[in-house]
């Protein structure tokens, strides 16, 4: 049947993603983005971070840092992902993880939540003292000195570690490199619940489409 051109059928307003899906203004605006903090227990074995890396590139969630280690069972590590997301977003990361087969639970950690990242810097060398300074004010320790460089090491929440780095920057960063979040709920409170979920997927681990 004949219908209108190309160039005269009605196409939806809006900002489109990169796949070329249309983006709710009204349900981008009700959300500001806010940072949040996730712990997966997965199962340790090969191949799980690249699922996870995958699925948050697939849905372009925004990650500031993603870790992973092991934990008391070795069979299974803990990923902290850290992630600046409004609330649906948020909640969609937290949907689409549970539904991934090596993944045993994910939970969002409180604010108070013990959350600590490692920096190490290196700094040109001319004024060791006021290095050394800087870096006894943020509790860090001195890995290497030199004659043109002195490299440290700082540990701490994420306004200590920016507030370090901008300290630093009056001597000259030569190189940085930051690990991303590792997190632990406080007191008795589970991290992570032991018992895995229900999983929505095929045994390929692919995440089911959204309802």
């Amino acid at each position: 049947m004949p219908g209108p051109g190309p160039h005269e059928r009605e196409r939806p307003e809006g900002r489109r993603n990169e796949q070329g899906i249309r983006i709710d203004p009204e349900a981008e605006a009700a959300h500001e983005p806010r940072r949040a903090v996730l712990s997966a227990l997965v199962e340790h074995e090969p191949g799980v971070l690249a699922k996870v890396s995958s699925l948050f590139s697939r849905r372009q969630f925004n990650i500031e840092s993603l870790t992973v280690g092991t934990t008391v069972d070795e069979t299974r590590a803990r990923m902290t992902i850290v992630i600046e997301e409004p609330e649906p977003g948020v909640e969609q990361a937290k949907k689409q993880l549970n539904k991934l087969i090596p993944v045993v639970s994910v939970r969002e950690l409180d604010a108070d939540a013990l959350q600590r990242e490692l920096v190490i810097v290196k700094v040109n060398g001319e004024d060791p003292d006021k290095v050394h300074a800087i870096t006894e004010m943020y509790d860090g320790t001195t890995l290497d000195a030199g004659p043109r460089t002195i490299t440290v090491e700082i540990t701490g929440n994420v306004q200590k570690i920016d507030d370090a780095i901008d300290a630093y920057k009056q001597f000259g960063i030569r190189e940085i490199v930051r690990t991303g979040y590792a997190a632990l709920a406080r007191g008795e409170r589970q991290t992570a619940e032991v018992e895995p979920e229900v999983k929505l997927t095929a045994d390929s681990g692919v995440p089911a489409d959204d309802d």
